[in-house]
């Protein structure tokens, strides 16, 4: 199953990502695909209070996940201040620096501020940014919206910070979701550990010719960081064909999005829109940089 996921997902887009720029926005997933994610609230969380690395150790040795790393002194980091609690992200400028110049421009602006969080899906992520706080709303800093950027080095692991999209082009604006799911289905288990002993498959070529491998698509640290920590690989490049872009990571405050993803909301569609019956707000928003040790 996962050998014909990535035959058709992934591999054509190795190598020759801009071809691969159709999207699907997190919040049009269907209701199939958020109920095979399932939660348990005491497993262990992606970004502890003290700032340790994210990732920590698997199998004995350090995770080569550049999310799993903190930054260093000096990079900008954001805090998010809502109703319920802190939450503080670092971001990766080098890999989508549009996505990041977009959002850390509004969050210093004051764009974010009195938003709320107006879509939460226990087990999911948490969705905001829209001004209008309907999820219809929203714009970038141009005024205008843009394409995601893929990078092979972000992925939607637990924490993970992305730009919502919708199925047209070029619709990337405010919006932006984390990532709250701590645990892979079963099926994607089962689909990732065929991956993990089948590193050296070759699923053929890419568009430029290339010959490509599991491993390209994702390596054993990936493998093991999705097994430990959860996620939603279907929202990857890899496995979706249309990907999103990743941004940013929670280093500090994952208690605050478990808190978040657990209020209860208006119910799925189509008798609900899975938004929060009591508000859930960005009081304000703190742009700073990483503290020295």
């Amino acid at each position: 199953m996962l050998k014909k996921i990535f035959s058709i997902a992934g591999l054509l887009c190795i190598g020759a990502l801009a071809a691969c720029a159709g999207t699907v926005g997190a919040g049009d997933l269907t209701d199939e695909q958020v109920a095979e994610v399932e939660f348990e609230s005491e497993a262990v969380v992606l970004a502890p209070e003290s700032f340790e690395p994210s990732f920590g150790t698997v199998a004995g040795g350090d995770l080569d996940i550049m999310q799993a790393t903190l930054p260093q002194p000096g990079d900008t980091i954001v805090i998010l201040h809502t109703n319920m609690g802190d939450v503080t992200l670092r971001f990766f400028p080098e890999e989508t620096p549009v996505a990041y110049e977009n959002f850390v421009t509004h969050a210093r602006d004051g764009y974010y501020d009195g938003v709320i969080f107006h879509r939460v899906i226990e087990g999911f992520m948490i969705q905001g940014g829209d001004p209008q706080g309907t999820g219809m709303g929203g714009e970038s800093i141009w005024g205008h919206g843009f394409g995601p950027e893929y990078s092979d080095h972000l992925r939607h692991f637990r924490g993970a910070v992305g730009m919502a999209q919708s199925a047209l082009p070029d619709s990337i604006g405010s919006q932006f979701y984390i990532v709250h799911n701590n645990q892979l289905d079963p099926g994607m288990r089962e689909e990732f550990q065929w991956a993990y002993e089948n590193q050296d498959e070759f699923l053929g070529e890419d568009y430029d010719g290339a010959r490509v491998y599991v491993r390209d698509l994702y390596s054993l640290d990936m493998i093991e960081a999705y097994f430990r920590y959860g996620g939603t690989p279907f929202l990857d490049l890899s496995m979706s064909q249309t990907g999103h872009t990743i941004f940013a990571q929670v280093i500090d405050g994952m208690d605050v999005v478990d808190a978040i993803a657990v209020v209860e909301t208006d119910g799925n569609p189509p008798e609900g829109a899975n938004r929060p019956l009591e508000e859930v707000i960005i009081e304000r928003v703190t742009v700073t940089t990483y503290p020295e040790n």
